[in-house]
């Protein structure tokens, strides 16, 4: 596990964008749930963490496809799924599994 955040840092219902080694991460605050997702738009590459976040759903921007947070995948095709990293929360810092 790596340590890449403190969970003070990721807004509320919002989302902050990471590095990892070369990997864009990232991390979205869903009611105190954080979610850590490749950065990167599986449909063109636009950034995830600069979307429109709502209750359960990732908007990115570029072309508006929506993704599911629960089941990390577009709202359109359960087949177009985005990588996601399992994460961790010790003593107020997040952690990802890379």
């Amino acid at each position: 596990m790596k340590k890449i955040a403190e969970i003070n840092d990721i807004p509320k219902n919002g989302s902050k964008l990471v590095m990892v080694d070369d990997t864009p991460i990232a991390l979205f605050n869903f009611n105190g749930k954080i979610h850590a997702w490749d950065n990167r738009c599986p449909h063109r590459g636009a950034s995830l963490a600069d979307g429109i976040i709502s209750e359960n759903i990732i908007q990115c921007k570029l072309h508006l496809w929506e993704f599911d947070v629960k089941k990390a995948c577009a709202v359109a095709n359960y087949n177009l799924k985005v990588e996601t990293f399992t994460v961790e929360i010790k003593d107020g810092s997040v952690f990802i599994d890379v």
